[in-house]
């Protein structure tokens, strides 16, 4: 039985392991004394969060089928809430 991915979900849900896996991967300590804060390392894996909150929103909540309105404020509200996030981070 030859096996194929022919759900969009299914490419969604192998980007979603693999961006969680990278996220992991950019934070984990790599040796050392103690995690150190590295700004680089902090806006990949919030920008990596983003990613991953846009394509839960589009294909797991079905906006992507919603009005072009719904789907604009989705967007703008992310980008926002990442700013946020990344906005008291450096603050």
């Amino acid at each position: 039985m030859k096996r194929t991915v022919d759900s969009p979900l299914t490419t969604v849900w192998l980007a979603l392991l693999v961006i969680a896996v990278g996220s992991w991967w950019f934070g984990v300590e790599r040796g050392g004394t103690g995690p150190d804060p590295s700004l680089p390392i902090t806006i990949a894996v919030l920008a990596l969060g983003l990613i991953k909150a846009r394509l839960i929103i589009r294909y797991f909540m079905e906006v992507r089928a919603a009005p072009t309105w719904l789907r604009a404020f989705t967007d703008i509200w992310l980008v926002l809430l990442w700013g946020g996030v990344l906005g008291i981070y450096l603050a």
